[in-house]
């Protein structure tokens, strides 16, 4: 046989194996044919239309899980059904899937996730899971000022070989301005940091009453810089001597620090009752913004973070949405250990407020 004739042969093969393809359709498609169709049509795109993930994140088994989801249970199918479960997974795309479903029972939230002082009570209905995780934190920063505050309600904290002496670079605000530096060079978002000193009066330490002191500063503070979107009050914990709040990330001694919330909640005998006084319209926004930065923290780095701290005051976080409260180590760090910190924190915040995964 001529090689014409094998040719032709040939082409006779493939059209009769299209035409059988398109008499099947009608059948295959109620079956997830579509699907089918799609991954012989367009390789790879399956695979590419689901998110990449970060470290932690079981982005294989959310591939599989979309393409052999049966149409029936979503009603959809085909590319459709692709961009309905990317939709679906945008919240926490950096999260397996399965612990975005562990996170919806409010007893494993409450216990894998947050530590809760005895003076306040968190509620199923303070937190929605999937919208927190959705909400939308991202900053501009293409606005012209600093578009994060940094400032410390306690700039007197020191750590284990401070010398508090030389000045407040030995300090938490030292650890601050670390921070800013990152945030600035590696990431491009520009900072305000705040020295204004309220845990001291008259040149003593008095703690009493610094969150009424620093309010009006800050205040004024936000009211001439509107370009200012996001307000960290940093701190450092105070521990019993004989423990040390450190990890190990990327072979560095690191401090763990601890995201905290004010619920402005008491706990009166199993009665939530409002703190008096200490209104915050924004904890609904200090609760996911929290969330968001310690699940993204979980994905990334693993034991870097304690649990979310809740208690029943408001502290500084009614001033923005964007308002968090950051416990650095403990007096029992090295200041090594907490400008190691200091790297990782400015990779959860960069990734929140600039919309990375």
């Amino acid at each position: 046989m001529g090689k014409k004739e094998k040719d032709q042969r040939l082409l006779r093969r493939n059209l009769l194996g299209v035409c059988v393809f398109l008499l099947a359709l009608p059948v295959l498609w109620p079956m997830g044919g579509a699907a089918f169709a799609m991954r012989e049509i367009l390789p790879g795109q399956v695979s590419a239309a689901e998110p990449t993930g970060e470290e932690g994140a079981d982005t294989t088994g959310e591939t599989e899980e979309v393409e052999e989801e049966p149409a029936k249970e979503t009603g959809l199918f085909g590319i459709d059904d692709l961009k309905f479960k990317e939709e679906e997974q945008v919240a926490a795309a950096y999260l397996p899937r399965e612990e975005v479903e562990r996170m919806q029972d409010f007893s494993y939230l409450q216990k894998t996730y947050y530590t809760t002082d005895s003076r306040t009570m968190l509620l199923p209905t303070d937190i929605n899971v999937n919208d927190a995780l959705a909400k939308d934190f991202t900053i501009d920063t293409d606005v012209d000022g600093p578009q994060v505050l940094i400032f410390h309600t306690h700039i007197s904290e020191g750590f284990a070989d401070s010398d508090m002496s030389k000045g407040k670079e030995e300090g938490i605000w030292g650890a601050g301005e670390y921070l800013k530096e990152l945030l600035e060079e590696k990431y491009g978002i520009e900072v305000l940091h705040h020295d204004g000193v309220y845990d001291q009066v008259n040149g003593k330490g008095q703690v009493t009453g610094a969150y009424e002191r620093m309010e009006p500063p800050i205040r004024q503070i936000l009211e001439e810089n509107p370009s200012i979107q996001v307000c960290i009050d940093m701190h450092r914990d105070g521990v019993p001597e004989g423990t040390h709040l450190v990890t190990e990330v990327n072979g560095k001694p690191t401090a763990k620090i601890m995201f905290f919330n004010g619920l402005c909640r008491l706990n009166q005998n199993g009665q939530a009752v409002p703190t008096p006084g200490l209104d915050n319209p924004y904890v609904s926004d200090n609760l996911a913004f929290s969330l968001q930065m310690q699940t993204q923290s979980a994905a990334r780095f693993p034991d870097f973070n304690r649990k979310i701290y809740l208690n029943a005051y408001r502290f500084s976080l009614h001033m923005l949405p964007r308002s968090t409260l950051i416990e650095v180590g403990a007096q029992t760090n090295t200041k090594e250990e907490v400008h190691n910190a200091m790297e990782l924190l400015a990779e959860i915040l960069a990734a929140v407020l600039l919309g990375g995964e």
